[in-house]
């Protein structure tokens, strides 16, 4: 027997679906090891039969963020020296200047920055980051429930937030291996990495190349490519309702073909709702042809801005909204949680529909697992919300550039051919972007797609030996 005991830290929801609502657990159950969830969400994980440790009261230290953003920013600022890029620059947060505290904090931030802003300053930085969190009490309680519990290994569900820095650094001050996965395609060229594991689970070889490039401490043998398991369910045949359940559930029309519109949030893209409209519209024409279409408004699961609601009214006929399943658990923006019945919601949207229409989205991949198309909006409205935001600069950013090829995607570079691009689709569905789209997803995450949670056990079980 195998009797590994597997702390899987959560510090928030984002880990939920990856680790909770796919096979990983069952999976790390049935290879006996013990999984004990760690877990740092409102969600009670007790509730899906799984044995979970409540992190209560995780406060990092004050300083812990000014230091943990100065990081960031001094790793852009060499990334941009490094590389000779400027679009590391668009990964710059804004900071907040609002009032005495906050004006405090920006002096200080920038005073680290400037003082910092070389190799070796980096490194007094991330230092400092462990400094700070080993002086505070939940690094303490860390180490109390760690040797309580004396798990074999803490495997973290991602690298970007400062509340797994005490747990991570309690784990190896007690000499318990680590592991964090790396949680988005974009993340590591956004310098988002917060901890400093033993060991690092990423997508794909691409991804690995990215974390050898962006954080050279870290060694090749440190570094297990597993794919990421958000893909997972997507090829789970019992989560697939036939067309004639999921649309009676949803009131859709079975004479319909729907197209999914997948939106973004407001930062991403503050005009996505005249999108929506652009798509709607042409919809509508379609539809005057002898189409029968309609349109499936999935919008982005932390955007509860009233944007759509005209363009819902005025095009009724045509969208339908599904909202995404998400629960507000807490008080806070962190405790807007996922559910599982929101995973199968996405399914059965991507199953149901033709093509995706969005911004730039992930959910290209998602699609492709369906062997279906996405289209990419590529173009500016005549009345931005923001003026000096520009649709051109989403596509510069660096995690765009393990696209193969522009064929991955279908481009609406206006909004008067959306319509003819629409029709293409349907009428000819085109094989050379299902097969670019796929080419995209291997690049991008390591295949067979539907193993990525096999693969980080056995990554786990390999550190476990050493």
């Amino acid at each position: 027997m195998n009797n590994k005991k597997i702390f899987i830290l959560l510090p928030d929801g984002i880990g939920l679906r990856n680790f909770a609502y796919t096979n990983f657990h069952k999976l790390g159950c049935d290879k006996e090891f013990e999984v004990v969830y760690w877990n740092g969400t409102p969600f009670e994980l007790s509730t899906m039969g799984y044995n979970e440790i409540k992190i209560e009261n995780a406060k990092p230290h004050p300083f812990t963020t000014i230091y943990k953003n100065a990081r960031q920013q001094i790793e852009l600022d060499l990334n941009c020296k490094k590389t000779s890029d400027k679009t590391y620059n668009a990964y710059r947060f804004v900071q907040n200047n609002n009032g005495i505290k906050n004006k405090l904090k920006k002096i200080l931030l920038n005073s680290i920055i400037k003082n910092n802003s070389s190799e070796k300053g980096l490194i007094k930085v991330r230092n400092k980051i462990l400094e700070k969190e080993k002086q505070t009490d939940f690094y303490k309680e860390c180490l109390e429930t760690l040797k309580k519990e004396k798990p074999d290994l803490v495997f973290c569900t991602n690298q970007r937030h400062t509340v797994s820095i005490a747990p991570i650094l309690a784990a190896q001050s007690l000499g318990i291996p680590t592991v964090a996965f790396i949680f988005s395609w974009d993340n590591l060229p956004k310098a988002t990495m917060v901890i400093e594991t033993d060991y690092y689970c990423v997508w794909s070889e691409n991804m690995k190349k990215e974390l050898l490039f962006y954080y050279p401490y870290i060694k090749e043998a440190q570094i297990f490519i597993t794919g990421s398991p958000q893909f997972e369910p997507h090829f789970d045949e019992n989560k697939k309702l036939s067309k004639e359940v999921f649309f009676k559930e949803n009131k859709l029309d079975l004479n319909k073909k729907y197209i999914c519109y997948s939106g973004d949030d407001v930062t991403t893209c503050p005009d996505d709702h005249h999108y929506l409209a652009d798509v709607a519209a042409a919809v509508k024409k379609l539809n005057s042809k002898g189409y029968n279409l309609g349109i499936i408004f999935r919008r982005c699961p932390v955007d509860f801005s009233k944007r759509y609601d005209t363009i819902l009214e005025k095009y009724s006929d045509v969208i339908v909204p599904l909202a995404p399943l998400w629960k507000k658990i807490g008080a806070d923006w962190g405790s807007i949680l996922p559910t599982k019945q929101d995973l199968d919601l996405q399914i059965n949207t991507i199953t149901h529909t033709e093509m995706v229409i969005n911004l730039g989205s992930s959910m290209v991949f998602d699609f492709a697992t369906n062997k279906k198309a996405c289209g990419f909006i590529n173009y500016d409205v005549n009345d931005k919300v923001k003026k000096d935001w520009f649709v051109k600069n989403i596509y510069e950013f660096i995690h765009f550039r393990s696209m193969p090829s522009k064929e991955a995607v279908f481009w609406l570079d206006n909004a008067n051919e959306i319509e003819y691009k629409i029709k293409e689709v349907l009428d000819n569905p085109s094989t050379l972007i299902k097969s670019e789209a796929q080419h995209w997803f291997e690049i991008v995450n390591q295949h067979p797609a539907n193993e990525a949670s096999k693969r980080i056990w056995q990554a786990i079980a390999e550190i476990c030996n050493k």
